[in-house]
């Protein structure tokens, strides 16, 4: 702590030395390189801003004059990472955000295509520069490695352990934690623990398949890079310190994990404390249950002279006392008997050397004829003393006895731990199968390795360094012997290999093309484009091919979701498109659909809800659903979810009941954290009706208009420019305009060229027997609607194309069409019902004439009138929000980011859609409209 302090104290003085050599008034070039490095000004609640992120604003307060410039290959992953570009202007004075925190909540809500706007809106400004290596020729893929046999045994005799000792540990501190904090503590640490644990179990179970690609990469001609995060050193060191630097075999970092959390957080009851003398107990025993009584003469009379108790006619009672010089040394030398209340020399009485009481030997009973000692008590002080040391024996007993028993229950936990079949750290295991380091450049921030002993029985401890190479230089050394083709694989962690570059550079000896294998996903996007980037650089002779290992335990995929959801914030932020770079969309599970989709599960489960799909192997029977419904909440209970769980019994038995937190509910990074502590089969089955049920979340998204998918491609037959655009605002420091453009555009699939992409499909074979038209089996609007259906990319997925408006941008399954539609084969009946669809859906949506909205609904409507707001953005953003607040339908309430391309000219547009109706109140929000000069 102190030398992170005494760090803290350089940097500190090195910036403030700074900025007092620039001076107050400096108006030169300040350039925060690699700036994301204080992306956590504004953390999550929860969280405190880093020192980082606070120099760098106060450096900017501090230099006002000076100009700005951000400089990162991964500025900001989200958008409150921005929260230290105060340069910017996006926020503040003169802007449509008064502050930070307005700018981030209109970003939140505008969702990914709001982000993509701010990276179009800056470089609109001429302030964002952003230029990228195109990632053509990078092979990208995604693998799932099963648990073999062995690793699944361990998988799940490790999640029985776990649930166990949740269990030991409720009970431990319900009996002997006294202090409710720590007990707080310790669960914050068993979950941490946990999640680790779990973390380290799936990627050991990555092991095999790591070494088969590598292998099959050398024999290919290739060379191998093996991306991962966490190396152990830390549960490496820790079982050297305890069993030596020469080991049987590799350390297990889940079990130096699992041994530690218990070693130092089980709880334990107060150990007994015998380090005091019993003459001490005595006197405090005496000190809290005797009052000493004043019994000399002296003391009888000092008492009754302070007595002030006055008579009804106002007379003292008794004369007040003589003065102290009048009283005689004799008073001093007589006491009073407590018995018989006669006076005696205090030589003659018997005085208690706990109680202070005075009695002649003979008023005792019996009377006291032993020999007179100091240390004398009385016969009833005599009783309590002993009684006392009875009482303190029997507790001091019960108490060895409660903490021998919870000594017991922790070392046979720990004796447990130590018998478990655990997988060998990660690491460690990958170098030894791929021939040791002899072979492997290892580049991480570890000080020292385990490797086989030469004689082939159990393995040594040595340092990584050797008297030729510093340990500062160790993993250059390492990345030069990979760059020169002496070793053909390298192994990378977060904290070696920053800023190295591993690529097929033309400038090295070592141009095999780089397999790179990434083991563990880092937590954040911009860490796990830093890494990507390691093997992907310019000058190289081939691009890499990426490899994303992942098992096939649903809960897993919690550390793809992170990434995924930063990956597309990350291109939005940066190249104004999600789709930028490489994408991890499909494990994107913590969205606000994931949320709503969990909550819906979890309703299901604890039977407040019916559940909006049926659970995988629970369409057969009623009783298969309950089953699964019991297995759910009871590996809920196991895992901290379902709190305060009671059995009641029913007629049909024992039903589980309990609680889930509203926090909880829609809490996905939590469910993904926990459940991969349950046995694989009620993992993997609760993690598929979670992305069934996130799936049809989003499909219904998808089909009201409300699915939130970054820039939103218009595509139609024809798109063209109705009118001149009009300009509705000029930026006054960079003169950047806010453009109003209006287009036509005709969605419309005639019944022609319907007919003709059908027999295309079936003159190249490549349909299904439900291909073809298909008629509405109900009527609409006094007529049935048409439409052609074709089998997509996945089975049972059905393209859709209307004679309206064209393609659908969902699929359609099977079962929804042949419920909805029956397949029509009269090609006449189809051509004519077809054509007047498509005449009417020129003229009117497809609510008819008496449609509410009147020429504003587009519903079915075939031709269009589409007003798009484009170039600079922000600083009209309030306006249109307000705009858009007073629409009818909740759809034209939503900022929606569109793009699309002209079909006369191939001019591309992008920017905000405004619907009709809301055209005027936008306008005057910006108060004046101008048309643009030719």
């Amino acid at each position: 702590m102190m030398l992170v302090e005494i760090w803290m104290m350089l940097v500190q003085s090195v910036w403030k030395q700074l900025v007092q050599w620039c001076g107050s008034e400096f108006d030169g070039l300040l350039v925060f390189d690699e700036c994301h490095k204080a992306k956590n000004l504004i953390p999550e609640a929860g969280s405190q801003p880093t020192r980082t992120g606070k120099a760098v604003l106060e450096i900017q307060e501090m230099l006002p004059q000076a100009r700005v410039v951000y400089c990162s290959a991964t500025g900001a992953s989200e958008p409150r990472n921005l929260g230290y570009m105060v340069r910017l202007g996006l926020w503040g004075d003169g802007t449509s955000f008064e502050n930070f925190h307005q700018f981030l909540g209109a970003l939140e809500k505008g969702g990914v295509g709001a982000l993509e706007l701010v990276a179009m809106d800056m470089k609109a400004r001429g302030m964002y520069v952003c230029r990228t290596l195109s990632y053509k020729g990078a092979d990208f893929d995604v693998l799932e490695a099963p648990l073999e046999e062995r690793m699944m045994n361990m998988y799940k005799k490790a999640a029985g352990l776990w649930v166990e000792l949740r269990v030991e540990l409720l009970s431990a501190i319900e009996y002997y934690a006294e202090d409710k904090v720590n007990s707080a503590q310790i669960w914050r640490l068993y979950w941490a623990s946990h999640q680790r644990f779990f973390r380290h179990m799936c990627m050991s179970a990555k092991v095999p398949a790591v070494v088969r690609l590598a292998k099959a990469a050398l024999a290919e001609e290739k060379c191998v890079v093996i991306g991962l995060q966490s190396t152990g050193e830390a549960r490496t060191e820790e079982a050297i310190a305890k069993y030596g630097v020469e080991l049987e075999d590799f350390v297990s970092g889940p079990r130096e994990l699992l041994l530690k959390l218990v070693e130092d957080h089980y709880p334990l009851p107060p150990k007994p404390d015998c380090v005091q003398q019993d003459e001490e107990k005595v006197m405090e025993f005496q000190r809290k249950r005797h009052y000493g009584p004043d019994v000399s003469l002296k003391g009888r009379v000092s008492k009754l002279g302070k007595l002030e108790d006055v008579s009804d006619d106002g007379v003292e009672e008794y004369p007040p006392p003589e003065s102290d010089h009048e009283s005689t040394d004799s008073e001093e030398e007589f006491y009073m008997c407590q018995i018989c209340n006669t006076e005696e020399e205090k030589s003659s009485l018997l005085y208690c050397s706990v109680c202070a009481a005075c009695v002649h030997p003979g008023c005792l009973t019996p009377p006291w004829t032993d020999t007179l000692t100091d240390d004398w008590s009385c016969y009833s002080c005599k009783e309590k003393v002993e009684n006392y040391f009875k009482e303190r024996d029997a507790y001091l007993t019960e108490l060895s006895k409660r903490y021998d028993a919870a000594v017991e229950r922790k070392s046979k936990i720990l004796d447990i731990i130590r018998s478990l079949d655990l997988p060998n750290n990660p690491l460690d295991d990958i170098i030894d199968q791929l021939g040791g380091p002899d072979n492997v450049a290892e580049i991480t921030g570890r000080r020292g390795m385990l490797i086989r002993a030469s004689d082939g029985k159990g393995v040594i401890y040595q340092a990584r360094n050797t008297k030729d190479v510093a340990l500062d230089m160790i993993n250059m050394h390492e990345k030069q012997q990979f760059m020169n083709g002496e070793k053909n694989i390298a192994i990378i962690s977060e904290a070696g290999s920053a800023g190295v570059s591993l690529h097929a550079d033309r400038r090295v000896k070592n141009q095999r093309r780089r397999l790179h294998i990434t083991l563990e996903l880092p937590w954040s996007a911009d860490r796990a484009i830093q890494q990507f980037g390691r093997t992907h650089r310019s000058n190289q002779t081939s691009a890499p091919e990426y490899r994303l290992l992942f098992t096939n335990l649903g809960g897993e995929k919690r550390f793809a979701s992170i990434v995924a959801k930063r990956l597309e914030s990350l291109g939005a932020l940066t190249q104004g498109d999600r789709r930028a770079g490489p994408s991890l969309s499909a494990f994107n599970y913590d969205s606000n659909y994931g949320k709503k989709a969990l909550t819906m599960m979890y309703r299901g489960i604890m039977e407040q809800d019916a559940f909006p799909v049926v659970p995988l192997g629970c369409s057969e029977s009623q009783a298969n659903l309950e089953e699964f419904i019991t297995k759910a909440k009871a590996a809920l209970v196991s895992v901290g979810i379902i709190r305060d769980p009671v059995m009641c019994n029913g007629k049909n038995g024992g039903k589980l009941t309990g609680r889930i937190i509203d926090s909880d509910m829609h809490d996905v990074a939590r469910f993904l954290n926990r459940i991969l502590g349950l046995f694989p089969d009620i993992q993997n089955r609760l993690f598929d009706l979670f992305t069934s049920i996130l799936d049809l979340v989003i499909q219904n998204a998808r089909t009201e208009g409300q699915l939130d998918s970054g820039i939103v491609d218009i595509k139609a037959k024809s798109v063209e420019m109705k009118e001149s655009p009009k300009t509705v605002h000029v930026d006054t420091l960079s003169g950047a305009t806010t453009v109003l453009y209006t287009f036509t555009i005709d969605r419309g699939v005639s019944f022609e060229l319907a007919n003709a992409i059908l027999e295309e499909r079936l003159k190249d074979e490549a349909g299904s027997s439900s291909d073809g038209f298909y008629e509405s089996r109900k009527e609409w609007m006094g007529r049935r609607h048409f439409l052609l259906a074709f089998e997509g990319s996945t089975e049972g997925m059905y393209r859709v194309i209307r004679p309206a408006v064209g393609e659908a941008s969902r699929e359609m399954p099977l079962v929804e069409l042949k419920s909805k539609y029956r397949k029509v084969s009269s090609v006449d009946k189809v051509g004519k019902g077809w054509q007047e669809e498509y005449d009417a859906s020129s003229k009117q949506c497809m609510h008819g004439p008496k449609c509410k909205l009147g020429s504003h609904c587009t519903v079915g409507r075939r031709l269009q009138e589409i007003n798009i707001l484009g170039g600079l953005i922000l600083p009209v953003w309030g306006a249109v929000e307000k705009a858009l607040a007073k629409q009818v339908r909740q759809i034209h309430k939503r900022i929606r980011v569109v793009r699309l391309e002209t079909t006369n000219d191939n001019r591309r547009f992008v920017g905000l859609i405004v619907p009709n109706s809301a055209v005027e109140s936008v306008l005057e929000g910006l108060q004046w409209v101008q048309d643009i000069d030719d």
